[in-house]
C-alpha cells in the first residue's frame, strides 16, 4: 500500500533514460537482445553490454532502485524455466546495508515467483571486498570469497545469477564453491557484461 501510495507521489523512471512509467524502458533494454559467451567453466547469457542506458541502469540499481531491479529481473526470467535453481551471488555485508537490499536476491525472489523456478539464497560473502574498482589482474586473483550456508545441493542443477560480468572471476569462485556443496553448475544469467 506505501509503495503505490509512493509510485504516486514519485512515479518510477527508468534507471536508463529517466522515462517515467517503468524502472527500466523497453527502448533502453529492447527485447530479446541475449549476448551469449562461455568462462572457463561456464556458459553465460547477458542481456546486454555494460554501457550506456544499461550501465545507468544498473548503476541506479547499485545505489538502490529496487524498480530498476524488478525490471531487470522481469527481462532475465525470459532466460529461465519452471525447472532453475537460481543462486544469485551476494553482495557485501556493507552493500547491502547502503541499498537496503541485496540486488542479486531481489531478482532471483522475483524470477523465481513469475515463472515458478526456485531461489536458492545460500551463498554468502566470507572474504574480501566489491569486484568494482579493481583491475583485471586483482579480480582475477580473488578466489576464496564465497561460502555456501543452504540445503545440501548434492546432484541438483544450479544457475548462478550476477548483475554485471566483468572478468568472470566472481562467478567462477562462486560456481567452484556451489560444486563442492556437490551442484552441478554449467550455466550462469545476467543483466550484463562489461
Amino acid at each position: 500500500m506505501l509503495r503505490r501510495v509512493l509510485e504516486f507521489i514519485f512515479p518510477p523512471q527508468c534507471g536508463g533514460c529517466r522515462k517515467t512509467g517503468t524502472g527500466m524502458c523497453e527502448r533502453c533494454l529492447p527485447r530479446p537482445a541475449i549476448r551469449n559467451f562461455a568462462l572457463t567453466t561456464l556458459n553465460v547469457d547477458v542481456l546486454a553490454a555494460y554501457e550506456g542506458r544499461v550501465r545507468r541502469a544498473v548503476l541506479a540499481l547499485k545505489t538502490g532502485r529496487r524498480d530498476v531491479a524488478e525490471a531487470f529481473a522481469d527481462r532475465l526470467s525470459e532466460l529461465v524455466s519452471a525447472r532453475d535453481i537460481l543462486v544469485p551471488v551476494p553482495t557485501t555485508a556493507a552493500r547491502r546495508r547502503e541499498r537496503g537490499f541485496d540486488g542479486c536476491n531481489l531478482m532471483a525472489r522475483r524470477i523465481s515467483t513469475q515463472v515458478g523456478a526456485h531461489a536458492e539464497c545460500g551463498l554468502v560473502q566470507i572474504a574480501g571486498d566489491r569486484q568494482r574498482g579493481r583491475n583485471r589482474d586483482s579480480r582475477l586473483a580473488a578466489r576464496g570469497r564465497f561460502a555456501w550456508r543452504g540445503r545440501d545441493l548434492s546432484g541438483v542443477r544450479v544457475t548462478l545469477l550476477d548483475d554485471v560480468v566483468t572478468t568472470g572471476a566472481t562467478l567462477e569462485d562462486c560456481a567452484a564453491v556451489l560444486r563442492t556443496a556437490g551442484a552441478r553448475v554449467e550455466r550462469a544469467i545476467a543483466i550484463a557484461r562489461a
